[in-house]
C-alpha cells in the first residue's frame, strides 16, 4: 500500500470517531455531552405510589444505556421534564355476561424537552401507552411489574426518538 493510502485511511477513522454526528441502530444522531431528567412528579387522577420515581428512573436508565451523554443533576445540555397525567384503569372487552374479559392499564406522560444548544428543538409533547390484561387478575405483584415494564419500554422509547432521533 502506498503511504498516500495509509494517511487517506487514517485520516478517514479520524474523522468517524471525533464527528459528534454519528449514525446509529436506534436513530439517534445527534448525542449532546450531558442531559438531565427532572423528577416527574405524579398529578394523574389516579395515583400509583411509586410510579413517579419508577419512570423517571427508567428514562434516565434507557437515555444512559443507548447514548455516550453524561447524566447530570443540573446544566444539562438538554433537559427533560414533565409530569404524569394519566394513570387509568379501564374495561375493554367484555365476555357473553357483560363482565369485562380484560382490563386495560393506561399511563401517559406530558414531556418537556428543552435542548439548550439549539431551541428550536425543543418541545413540549403528551406520549401515552397501555397494557392489557386479564380482567379476572389484580394490577398487583408480578402482572404491574410487567404492565410497568411494557409501558415505560415504549414510552422511554417514544421519548428518546422525539427528541435525539431524525426519524
Amino acid at each position: 500500500m502506498k503511504p498516500i493510502h495509509y494517511i487517506t485511511a487514517i485520516f478517514i477513522c479520524v474523522l468517524i470517531v471525533g464527528c459528534k454526528v454519528k449514525y446509529s441502530f436506534t436513530g439517534i444522531t445527534e448525542t449532546p455531552d450531558t442531559f438531565q431528567v427532572n423528577f416527574f412528579q405524579n398529578n394523574a387522577e389516579l395515583i400509583e405510589p411509586g410510579l413517579d420515581i419508577q419512570f423517571t428512573n427508567a428514562l434516565q436508565d434507557l437515555i444512559v444505556n443507548q447514548t455516550s451523554a453524561d447524566l447530570v443533576n443540573t446544566g444539562g445540555e438538554v433537559i427533560y421534564e414533565g409530569e404524569i397525567v394519566e394513570y387509568r384503569i379501564a374495561p375493554m372487552t367484555a365476555t357473553a355476561q357483560n363482565t369485562a374479559a380484560q382490563n386495560r392499564l393506561t399511563i401517559g406522560v406530558n414531556v418537556r424537552y428543552i435542548n439548550t444548544k439549539n431551541d428550536e428543538k425543543s418541545f413540549e409533547q403528551r406520549f401515552s401507552f397501555f397494557y392489557d390484561y386479564p380482567a379476572n387478575d389484580q394490577l398487583t405483584g408480578s402482572i404491574r411489574d410487567t404492565a410497568f415494564e411494557e409501558i415505560f419500554d415504549r414510552l422511554t422509547q417514544d421519548i428518546l426518538n422525539a427528541s435525539l432521533a431524525d426519524w
